[in-house]
Formats: C-alpha cells, structure tokens, sequence
C-alpha cells in the first residue's frame, strides 16, 4: 500500500556531530516554508525529443542547447530551434532507459577554442567522454568529423551511468560516474562507490585538452595522486549513481544529487573550498544516514545535508543548481531539485555559504518525468521532461 502524505519529503537534519551520534535512532523533521504559492511559473520554451540538458555557450547569450537522451544536440537561436541539430552523434549512442547522449559541457574558451565535450553510452554500452569543435564555417553547427575519444569506462550494468559533465570554477572537467548498476552496488567484496581503484561511483576531475599522446591530464591536486591502487581522477567517491550535480556559480561550492536504492533520496554538499575534494559520501555502506550494510565500514562518511523518502511515489532525485536568478528573490540562493517520479520541484535554503539545517519548500509547479536543471549566462534555470517539454523558470 502506498503512503501518502500532505507532506511527501521526509528531510533528516544535519547541522552538527552531535546529531550524527543518533542518526538512526532519530530523525529530526525540519519546518516546511512557504515559498511557492504562485509567484513562480513554467514557460515552455519548446518540445524536443527526451530532453536531458540544456547547456548555453560560455559569452554567448543568443544560443541555448538541448541536449536530446537518443543522441541529438539541437540549437535555439534567439528562442528559435533551428532545424538542423547543432551536432548528432544517434548512430554511436545506445539508447535509452539510463543509457544514451547523458551530458554536453562546453568548454570555459569555447568562444576561441570551439571545443565542447559529451558524455555518452556507446552502442557496447559503454561510457565514452568525447571532444570535439565547432564547425569553422558556422557558429550553429559542430564540425562531427573532429571528434576525439577521452576517456572510455565499462559499464558491467545498463543502469548507473552518471551521464553529468561540466567544468568547475576551477575550469577542470568533473565526470560523474555510477557504481556500474545493478542493484545495492554486488561489485567486489565492497562494491564499487568505497573501491579508490575503479572510477565507478565516482566523480572525477580531469583536464580534458590533448597534451602530447596523453587524451587528458590529471592535476597535480587532485586528492589521489601518488596513493598506491587509487585512480589519481578520482575528485570523491561513495557515490550510487550522482546523475546530476553543479557548483554555485558564487560560492564554488558542489553540491550532488545521489540517487538512492530503497528508501531515500539525498543532497550532498560541500562548500568551497573543498568543493567535494577527497570526500567520501558513503555509499554503499550508506543510503543516505541509513546504514545499508552495518557490518561494513567508510573510512570518513560524509552524510548527505539533506535526505527524503520514498513516499507518496517519490523515487529518484533530479539534482538542480543554488538559485543565481535575480528575478526570482524569494528563492535566490536557494537549491532547487526535483523527483523523477512525482515531478514535485522544491528548493533547500542556504545561510552563509553552506545549507541550512534545513528549511524546505515545495514550489507550486511539477514537471513530469523530471530529468534534468539547466543554467544559462544569467543565472536563468531551465527544467527538462523526459516527456519532451523544456521550461524556463519565470517570475509569475
């Protein structure tokens, strides 16, 4: 039977490590606020074919992308989709449920450069990070004969792909990479998310340009570098499948949306400066601050700010962004996420740089089979649907 409630996200507080020594024992509920009785509203800005992302070149405020989940980028010039796709890469991409084209980032001097990057499922069912350019002769079209192969991971699953890239403030490429599916992370003696020698539930931070026959290179300070059996890529680890995350364009702090397995979704959140850096958030040893399996151990979790359960059909968290939007006054600075299942958008507050313990809101909108964020230049945020329609939130 199927718990309903007038109040469907169950949030577990975190503020100190006080409260840490009962987790488990106790649940602390946190006040709902209301922020979202109609001052905000959805804009359609057209329908695509499984949307995924929408992306928006950096210093180039006439073109948005939508990023296509069968393998297709298309183009919006000025809020017009141009009819041909900006680049399509459907015959090297596999195909759906939590596989296809999963993300797109274009690099932070693509305005000089024309480099732009894609993350997707290979008709192996492997995950592939390619480069590739700009066409030469238009600014709406992507030269598809450019493209150069980064990096490449086996994925023993179909499901747990990650799909999420994009460049921190730092103007690394961070790659998010599930614990290679199936069901409670069955890889090895302790899965996946706690093994440092596999890139899986993980995500890593690489920098993406050729150098000499090296596809990429792996910073110096990055917090695995040197340790012996550990993949210097690795940024964090203990993640179940982290589909999507992003950095406050203010602060430069990472903030995740990590798909749970059971009972519970969770917002992880490490403000700058470590910005996620060497940090363990648990999994599998960890559902959120449920412990999965208690004989097991994490060297160093760190619990999620923010948790809900699966009730009232909530299933699967859609990671957001903090709310840079200057027209939307009521909830800037907030993080806004969303449920796959439900379609409900809410938002968690944030007090001097790091979340607050914890308000919640739930707006006053729902988008059905909510599957991504997106950000452009300004600061103006855009909600996908697996259904096919992209939205902008608007003032009401």
């Amino acid at each position: 039977m199927r718990y309903t409630s007038n109040r469907p996200f169950l949030f577990t507080l975190l503020g100190t490590m006080a409260l840490l020594s009962v987790i488990g024992s106790m649940a602390l509920r946190s006040p709902s606020v209301s922020v979202g009785a109609g001052f905000v509203k959805l804009t359609t800005i057209g329908s695509f074919n499984g949307p995924l992302a929408v992306v928006q070149p950096p210093g180039d405020n006439h073109r948005l992308l939508v990023v296509e989940h069968t393998g297709r980028a298309k183009v919006l010039v000025d809020g017009k989709a141009q009819i041909t796709p900006f680049i399509d890469l459907s015959t090297q991409v596999s195909c759906c449920g939590e596989r296809g084209l999963l993300g797109f980032a274009f690099a932070p001097d693509y305005a000089t450069s024309g480099l732009f990057y894609v993350d997707f499922t290979d008709t192996n069912g492997d995950t592939r990070i390619y480069e590739y350019h700009r066409s030469a002769t238009s600014a709406n079209r992507a030269d598809p004969s450019s493209g150069r192969l980064v990096l490449t991971q086996a994925q023993p699953e179909p499901n747990h792909n990650g799909g999420q890239i994009l460049f921190g403030p730092d103007k690394m490429l961070y790659i998010g990479l599930g614990d290679g599916g199936s069901a409670y992370d069955p890889h090895g003696v302790f899965g996946n998310g706690q093994n440092l020698g596999t890139w899986l539930g993980k995500i890593l931070r690489i920098n993406p340009k050729q150098s000499g026959s090296d596809p990429y290179t792996v910073p110096a300070s990055n917090p695995f570098v040197g340790r012996p059996g550990a993949k210097p890529e690795i940024w964090a680890y203990g993640l179940r499948n982290p589909w999507r995350f992003s950095f406050d364009r203010r602060s430069g702090g990472l903030v995740i949306g990590d798909v749970g397995q059971d009972t519970r979704e969770e917002v992880d959140w490490s403000p700058a400066p470590t910005s996620g850096r060497g940090l363990n958030f648990g999994w599998r040893v960890w559902e959120g601050t449920r412990a999965m399996f208690p004989h097991e151990t994490a060297s160093g979790p760190v619990f999620p700010v923010a948790e809900y359960q699966h009730r009232a059909g909530a299933c699967s968290i859609t990671g957001g962004y903090v709310i840079r939007d200057t027209r939307l006054k009521r909830i800037y600075g907030r993080y806004i996420y969303g449920d796959f299942c439900t379609g409900q958008i809410s938002t968690l507050g944030l007090r001097a740089g790091r979340l607050a313990a914890v308000t919640y809101g739930a707006l006053s909108i729902k988008v059905a089979q909510l599957s991504s964020f997106g950000q452009d230049n300004s600061g103006r945020l855009y909600l996908t649907s697996l259904a096919g329609r992209v939205y902008r939130l608007d003032p009401a």
